[in-house]
């Protein structure tokens, strides 16, 4: 099997909030395509590790980031580095539904519309087919004027998924994205990240250690801001090389 190039190469990153640090010298990299889950327990830095991916962690002021995210050749923690840009090609799924208080069409247009001119033919397209993708259009497609709001926090999520598939994005980031859904929509939203995989790379934050299981092709293991353990699933579920990472699968602490 010819060796498969990693979408994105992490390197000695660390991450500091004031004179706190978070993330200590996280080395990585993410094989393009499939689903990657990020696992430990509360506190382990899983969310602020997928904020530096689009650089979300930014908006932090006592945010301090050292080392290199690589992603298409380029080190996207260099200053030049076109933020909005990296924001397209890597989208992120929020824990709580977000969606703009506007209609449905507008939500997953709006990528696109502030990204240039498209005629509206085209934009219905990209409108469908992005809805498509995030198994909505069936249940929205003869109310696409309406607002957003009036959908279930099911249907907002995967709403809020569209939105972002409407761009084109490599790499999709989701960062707990069932936590506050009920469990059937729950479902709805692991049956759309297995069909996402692929199309786009997921990285998948989850508490959910039966979820990751379930939806994951490889997963990460952090504990205390440090990377523990990373390979596919099935060897970190069954045979962990660290007892850290064993016992944290198999319940004994986290």
């Amino acid at each position: 099997m010819p060796e498969v190039e990693p979408v994105l190469s992490i390197r000695d990153l660390n991450l500091r909030f004031g004179d706190t640090r978070v993330l200590f010298d996280i080395d990585l990299d993410v094989t393009a395509g499939g689903v990657t889950a990020i696992i430990g327990p509360s506190g382990s830095g899983k969310s602020t590790l997928l904020r530096c991916l689009n650089r979300m962690v930014d908006l932090v002021p006592v945010a301090r980031v050292e080392g290199e995210i690589l992603f298409g050749g380029k080190d996207i923690l260099d200053s030049d580095y076109d933020v909005v840009e990296l924001r397209q090609k890597v989208g992120m799924v929020f824990q709580k539904p977000n969606p703009f208080p506007r209609s449905i069409y507008d939500n997953v247009a709006y990528g696109p519309r502030i990204r240039g001119k498209v005629a509206r033919g085209r934009l219905d397209d990209i409108v469908e087919q992005a809805l498509r993708s995030a198994a909505l259009w069936d249940e929205v497609k003869d109310r696409l004027g309406t607002s957003a709001m009036d959908l279930s926090g099911g249907q907002q999520q995967r709403l809020c998924i569209a939105r972002c598939l409407a761009v084109k994005p490599e790499i999709l980031l989701m960062d707990e994205p069932c936590s506050a859904l009920d469990p059937a929509s729950t479902a709805r939203i692991e049956d759309l990240i297995t069909d996402l995989r692929e199309d786009v790379t997921v990285l998948l934050v989850t508490h959910n250690l039966q979820q990751a299981a379930r939806v994951s092709d490889d997963t990460i293991f952090l504990l205390g801001g440090e990377l523990i353990e990373s390979g596919p699933t099935d060897s970190i579920f069954t045979k962990a090389s660290d007892t850290r990472t064993d016992d944290y699968v198999t319940g004994r602490f986290g």
